[in-house]
Parts: structure tokens; sequence; C-alpha cells
């Protein structure tokens, strides 16, 4: 089974999938949030039929005590509008620190920051995304 990881950005959403085993996670692209939420929810699809996703997880920004703030409340919002759109099963994943952990793994491959910028919402997803099938896994 495909699972899809989303790091959902105000300017961007980052895009990662698993293997068909839902061992690994795999970062796919980047989807700009400065279009129409109807392309954007097209762009989800198309990716969800070519790569047979059937579960989502969402990436839900916490503040480090917890408690769901602005941003928090917009993923959650977003992610019950991916759901009902694209008919799939859609779970929250517990984000905090996932790009600070993107940005550490691309400083530490000597990216510059112009291409840091362009990959990082894709790297924050696959963190995502491989945390929640690591804890899979673990249970």
């Amino acid at each position: 089974m495909r699972i899809m990881g989303l790091d959902v950005g105000e300017k961007r959403i980052g895009v990662a999938v698993s293997d068909p085993l839902g061992w690994t996670a795999q970062g796919i692209g980047v989807i700009r949030r400065d279009q129409p939420r109807a392309q954007i929810m097209e762009q989800l699809k198309k990716l969800v039929r070519e790569y047979r996703v059937e579960r989502i997880v969402v990436g839900l920004p916490r503040n480090m005590n917890g408690t769901l703030g602005k941003q928090g409340q917009r993923v959650l919002d977003f992610a019950r509008e991916i759901g009902a759109e694209l008919e799939l099963p859609v779970e929250t994943w517990d984000e905090r620190l996932s790009t600070a952990s993107a940005e550490k793994v691309l400083l530490s491959a000597d990216l510059s920051r112009a291409r840091r910028r362009k990959i990082i919402d894709k790297m924050a997803a696959v963190i995502i995304l491989q945390s929640y099938l690591d804890s899979r896994f673990r249970s």
C-alpha cells in the first residue's frame, strides 16, 4: 500500500510517497500554493492516481508545548478538504522540527542556499512520511 506524505506550508506543499511495501519514503515534488485550490487538488489527484496512493499523511505543525497554533489549524482544515476531495483516509502526523531536520540534512550535504530552498519542502515531506512509516513497524 502506497502512502503519500505532505508537508503543507504557506507557499508550498512538499510531497513524498512510500515504496509499494510502505517501508521507505521518496520525495517526488512540490506543489505551489499560489494557485487556485481546484488546481492544487487536481495536482494531488493526479499524483494519487499515478502512484496508486491509498492513504495520505499530512504533517501537523504544533507548537513546542504541543498546542495547535493558527498554521496548525489551517493544516487541519486543509487535511479535511483533501480527505473529502480525494476520498482517501487522511491522518495527521506531528511534524515538529521536520523542516529543521531537513535543513540540517541539506546543510550536511553541502548544498547551496538556493538549492536548499528549492528542495527543503520535499525533504520535509520525506522526513514526515518516513517517521510515520517507521512508527508503524515499531508497533
